[in-house]
């Protein structure tokens, strides 16, 4: 039970952090809005394990954690991009189908979630798909959207591998594997961030990086709760409750954008929190 809480409190936060950090790259670069999002959780994560005093695990959670920073700002990268230049209710629900590859990694390594929480994952995965499908009935730039599905698509590889290389890093040490994690992903935004800057994209205010930075703690807070999640429960349960974010990237939407919520994206929410309510109750 408290595996799932976690993880569904990281896709609480991962939600917030993608409707906001969504917003802001459709005024700044997107590397610009990771660069400085990433630099605030290293800098924190930094002075907490210095503060700890504890050494990094094994070369092999090193490895891993290491690793899920790579395919994780990959995947961030692609996915603020898709957020945009498409549909935000769109873009999100298709990137979060990439909890297939963890929900698979999972039961190929012995997870058995037994007949309640496999009711449970199917209506959750469901859910997801459902929850943000939005009539477009404006007209749109036809290739922009079609990007954005590429895009999208891209960043839910990014997101399956990161769930899958994260847990396994955080089995030797949470906090080690959010530092890594920043430590190998940081060089290359921030690297891509300065050749935005210096090929004239909008220059953020001092105002606008302390926000950015304010975004990159959420979405660090998201990271903590789904990294603890995957010590605590089975991957294959853990990574759907985590994957949940498009329900409160949508209802933002909707609340603060003013975004109509259709009888499909109503009918998603309700299928994907009824999934959640089998995993828990399924052990």
């Amino acid at each position: 039970m408290a595996a799932i809480a976690f993880g569904l409190a990281s896709s609480a936060l991962w939600g917030l952090a993608d409707y906001l950090g969504g917003l802001k790259s459709r005024t700044f670069p997107v590397p610009v809005v990771l660069a400085m999002m990433y630099l605030s959780s290293l800098v924190v994560m930094l002075v907490f394990v210095t503060a700890r005093g504890e050494g990094p695990p094994s070369s092999s959670h090193v490895l891993a954690s290491l690793g899920a920073g790579l395919v994780g700002i990959a995947g961030l990268s692609a996915f603020y991009r898709a957020l945009a230049i498409g549909t935000m209710s769109i873009v999100a629900p298709i990137a979060s189908t990439g909890v297939a590859l963890p929900v698979i990694v999972g039961l190929i390594g012995g997870d058995r979630p037994g007949p309640v929480r496999s009711a449970g994952l199917a209506l959750a995965v469901v859910g997801i798909v459902l929850a943000s499908r939005e009539d477009d009935e404006a007209p749109s730039d036809a290739g922009a959207q079609r990007l954005s599905i590429v895009l999208a698509i891209a960043a839910g590889l990014g997101f399956g591998s990161y769930f899958v290389l994260a847990e396994y890093g955080s089995s030797g040490d949470v906090a080690w594997a959010l530092v890594l994690s920043r430590v190998s992903g940081f060089p290359i935004i921030a690297l891509v961030a300065l050749l935005a800057l210096h090929r004239g994209g909008t220059r953020p205010t001092v105002a606008v990086l302390a926000t950015l930075a304010g975004i990159g703690l959420i979405d660090l807070g998201a990271n903590y709760f789904y990294n603890h999640a995957s010590t605590l429960g089975e991957l294959s349960s853990v990574a759907v409750a985590a994957s949940l974010y498009p329900v409160t990237t949508v209802m933002l939407a909707a609340l603060l954008l003013g975004e109509r919520v259709h009888g499909v994206q109503r009918a998603g929410v309700i299928v994907a929190l009824t999934g959640v309510v089998l995993i828990a109750a399924g052990g």
